[in-house]
């Protein structure tokens, strides 16, 4: 390798490794404070490896003293249960924005784009009010609801959808194949990667959501997660910090496992653009 090529890779390498710090400082710094006893947080001067081991005690006392295995529970299913709402919504409409011919196509796809400009906040009062008029509130269902229908999902996929080339769908119709066997057969198989990217961006948005849990949710029982670790924090007054992160690296390590785990997808679906 040329040595200015070698500079220049040495330099973005090192960036590239000065930003890792950076994002990857919060987290060592919850797993090291989730091991120290609580007196120790506070004290003197900067020491991040503890003097004395306390992590058995913090851990414990977290799993024991409020329902973080229920709250976690609760959102593998809110999570879940939104993410394949979102798919079975998403994947069909994203299937005939990109490759069905109608009238309104440009108009629908216009909707969709505004749909991304809209926050949650501003539909989150006329939902409240809806569900509150059902009596559906504290409830799974509550919790489900707003996100059941995703536009950014539905704009991913078109656009992945609108790569995939023409040639193969004409064949499959001429085979005889329906347009949902292409989409069920052909289309999301090829859409993984896509896929992956999409449940990686879903579960981790509504595993770490806090607002609308605290709206529509008044009970431990169907608290989730970042709701869950506030009743924690409640209960221990807000001064056992050691309890308190080792409870947060416990709602965390899901996260972090499945993103592991699905890390390959996710960056192709992320930098994929067609298909070969």
């Amino acid at each position: 390798m040329r040595p200015d090529l070698a500079i220049r890779a040495a330099l973005a390498h090192l960036v590239l490794i000065v930003g890792a710090l950076f994002v990857l400082l919060p987290f060592v710094w919850m797993l090291l404070t989730s091991i120290r006893k609580p007196e120790a947080v506070f004290t003197a001067g900067f020491n991040p490896i503890p003097d004395e081991f306390h992590g058995v005690e913090n851990y414990s006392h977290a799993l024991s003293q409020s329902p973080l295995l229920q709250f976690m529970g609760n959102g593998v299913i809110v999570c879940a249960a939104i993410l394949a709402l979102q798919l079975i919504f998403a994947l069909p409409a994203a299937y005939a924005l990109a490759k069905l011919n109608f009238r309104a196509r440009p108009l629908v796809f216009a909707l969709v784009l505004l749909g991304l400009t809209v926050p949650q906040q501003v539909t989150a009062l006329p939902i409240y009010m809806g569900l509150a008029g059902i009596g559906m509130l504290d409830t799974y269902f509550a919790l489900m609801l707003p996100f059941s229908l995703s536009v950014f999902a539905i704009f991913l996929f078109r656009q992945f959808f609108k790569s995939f080339p023409d040639e193969i769908i004409q064949a499959a119709r001429l085979d005889g194949f329906t347009e949902f066997e292409i989409l069920i057969r052909i289309m999301v198989p090829s859409a993984r990667p896509a896929i992956a990217a999409f449940a990686v961006f879903s579960i981790t948005s509504h595993w770490n959501d806090l607002y609308w849990p605290l709206v529509v949710t008044t009970s431990p029982e169907h608290a989730t997660p970042p709701l869950g670790m506030m009743i924690f924090r409640d209960q221990e007054t807000g001064s056992n910090y050691g309890a308190l992160m080792a409870g947060a690296t416990i709602i965390t390590a899901p996260l972090v496992i499945a993103f592991l785990i699905a890390q390959r997808q996710f960056v192709r679906g992320i930098t994929m653009t067609g298909v070969k």
